[in-house]
């Protein structure tokens, strides 16, 4: 989500073209009441409403993949006109640093995927991820960077609509 839907490196002054911006209550943990604390300054969240359409148009079964897991659904859905997505739940793994390099998602992803043909989009991925993804999953599986400065443009679009079409049936010619 941080970084292809919402272009969090871009300028801070600058809001890129075609986004609007939501303001998200960041989670403290409060004992008393367990919820949002307006304690701390709200989070600057960039979105692009045109990129929902643009993603369902791609036929793929959306999920999220992202530290926001559910709340992805409360606060980034509504504004992209996603409907209520699966979501990929991290658990003990969250945010933990695995010494292979191997970004801590990847696992939880290739699991996810359960051999399916699969997209992730990030920009957080590496070569590890890559080798990974090759040695552990038997699916197609694309894993796609988009610059965090930029979020995700045309050209990732079309990327993923590649990935989407289904591969082609080798003909004999006799």
């Amino acid at each position: 989500m941080d970084g292809p839907l919402n272009p969090y490196a871009a300028k801070p002054e600058r809001r890129p073209a075609g986004y609007t911006t939501l303001r998200v209550p960041r989670s403290v943990a409060d004992e008393d009441s367990g919820g949002f604390s307006s304690r701390r300054r709200p989070l600057r969240v960039w979105l692009n409403p045109e990129h929902g359409r643009l993603l369902l148009r791609l036929g793929f079964e959306l999920c999220w993949a992202t530290t926001w897991m559910g709340d992805a659904n409360r606060w980034i859905a509504p504004v992209l006109g996603l409907p209520e997505l699966p979501f990929v739940d991290f658990g003990d793994v969250l945010l933990r640093e695995r010494p292979d390099g191997v970004h801590w998602k990847t696992g939880p992803l290739v699991d996810h995927a359960g051999g399916r043909p699969f997209a992730w989009v990030d920009d957080e991925q590496n070569e590890l991820d890559r080798a990974y993804v090759t040695a552990h999953h038997p699916g197609r599986g694309l894993l796609h960077h988009v610059d965090p400065r930029i979020g995700l443009r045309d050209g990732d679009f079309r990327a993923l609509a590649d990935l989407a079409r289904p591969p082609a049936v080798p003909r004999t010619v006799i």
